[in-house]
Order: structure tokens, then C-alpha cells, then sequence
């Protein structure tokens, strides 16, 4: 089963320095129906404008990962942790018993652009840590590139998460198809940042999001002929 969700049918905010879709409910957005998909409680595609950004806040027993489309943000922790993410580049941050930390756009003429994912540990107690790489942007042209693998296994440029969860990147260009198997008890959530993507002969564009369950098999391509398909996929348990 294919569930797809349209851009427009995200939940927005503008709060003028931050312009967010939330894919789940967040904050002061709460629908029952709508709380989490599998251990991915958190989804929101956010949009800083120059020199904005989230002051210090506590977060708790949370996997968050930081993905950049477009621009710069800097993360700063009491950990003494201090890094600038920027395309090309994933941010993990356990947060485990507790950390402090903040996230800016250090640019004052142009915005950012990103999108968080929350997701629960399946191990809780852990110290905080944090983690950040640089993966290969010709590595994930016509392929899916694992940019967030469980801990304990290895992947060439990829963060460490405390789930049984993988995070994949890909660049499909026109013509290009890529397939995903899904074993027994897993489930998929694909997110589009640009072009239109075909799942399963369901096509999805630009800023919709697809939630897949009990398929077996995941056959992605390219939708437009003219232009390229740029898209995560993530890879749940149930």
C-alpha cells in the first residue's frame, strides 16, 4: 500500500523568520491520526531565513538528523560540539539522557533550507553524542545512497543511528530507475525535494511524501523527461 500525501496537504507554518511544513503533528500542531510512521515521529521541512534560527533548547531520547538542501546552518551544544552543515553534508545528534543545543543560519543574505527527522531510539539511557559527514553528491546520481545506517553497521560516509532504520539519498536523472527491496516487517517513507518521482507507477512531485506498507519491492524512476528526480527514502521497521 501507497499513501501519498501532497505538498499542499502538509501542515504550515510562517513565523517570519521560519516558513515550515510539518509532516506530523509537532508543537501546537496535533492530529491524533497523524503522529508518527513506524519510529519516525518527526518530519519538518523548514525553511530559516538569513540570521535566523532556534535559540538553545533541550531535547530528550530522540535520534535527529539534519539534512541540508540548500544553504548553511550551524548546530552549537553544551557538548562543545560545533558544526556548519551545509549541502553535501548529514548531521546526527542523539540526544539520549539530555542535550542543550542550537541551530542559526550564520547567513545574513540568504536562507537555508533543510529538513529534520526525529526518530525514536530503540535504545533509551545513552550519553548524548554527535556526529557529522560528507557523503559523495556523484554517489547518489542514479543510485540510493545510505547517508544514516543503524549503529554497528558500516557505510562509507554515513552517521550512526540507535534504530534498526536506514536514510538514503538519491539523484535519479532522467531515464535513470533504481529499485529497493523491503524485507518482511519493513516499511518505507520517501520524500520528494525536487522533480517528480515515479513509486510503484504512482507518480509524486515536489514537496509530497509517499508512506509504503506491505510492498514488497520499491521500483523508483525518474518521472520528467527533462528533469531529475531528487529524493530521500527511508527504510523503517514496522
Amino acid at each position: 500500500m501507497i499513501q501519498v500525501i501532497r505538498s499542499d496537504e502538509r501542515h504550515h507554518v510562517d513565523a517570519g523568520w521560519l516558513s515550515t511544513y510539518w509532516h506530523f503533528s509537532f508543537d501546537d500542531y496535533y492530529d491524533p491520526n497523524n503522529v508518527s510512521f513506524g519510529p519516525l515521529r518527526v518530519f519538518n521541512d523548514d525553511v530559516i531565513r538569513p540570521s535566523g534560527g532556534f535559540p538553545t533548547h533541550p531535547h530528550r531520547e530522540m535520534e535527529i538528523v539534519t539534512y541540508i538542501i540548500d544553504g548553511t546552518l550551524e548546530h552549537r551544544d553544551h557538548m562543545g560540539n560545533i558544526g556548519t552543515i551545509r549541502p553535501g553534508e548529514v548531521q546526527r545528534m542523539s540526544a539520549g539522557t539530555g542535550v542543550r543545543h542550537s541551530e542559526y543560519n550564520p547567513s545574513s543574505t540568504d536562507p537555508v533550507h533543510l529538513v529534520q527527522l526525529w526518530i525514536q531510539p530503540a535504545v533509551k539511557g545513552i550519553p548524548p553524542s554527535w556526529e557529522q559527514k560528507s557523503f559523495s553528491q556523484e554517489k547518489r546520481i542514479g543510485a540510493l545512497l545510505p547517508i544514516a545506517v543503524p549503529a554497528g553497521k558500516k557505510a562509507n560516509g554515513a552517521v550512526s543511528i540507535q534504530q534498526d532504520a536506514t536514510i538514503y539519498t538519491s539523484l535519479l536523472q532522467p531515464g535513470q530507475k533504481v529499485t529497493h527491496a523491503l524485507g518482511s516487517g519493513r516499511r518505507a517513507y520517501i520524500f520528494v525535494i525536487d522533480g517528480k518521482l515515479k513509486v510503484n507507477g504512482k507518480t509524486i512531485e515536489k514537496g509530497d511524501q509517499a508512506r509504503v506498507s506491505a510492498e514488497k519491492e520499491l521500483k523508483l524512476a525518474a518521472a520528467d523527461p527533462k528533469t531529475s528526480a531528487d529524493f530521500l527514502l527511508l527504510d523503517l521497521p514496522h
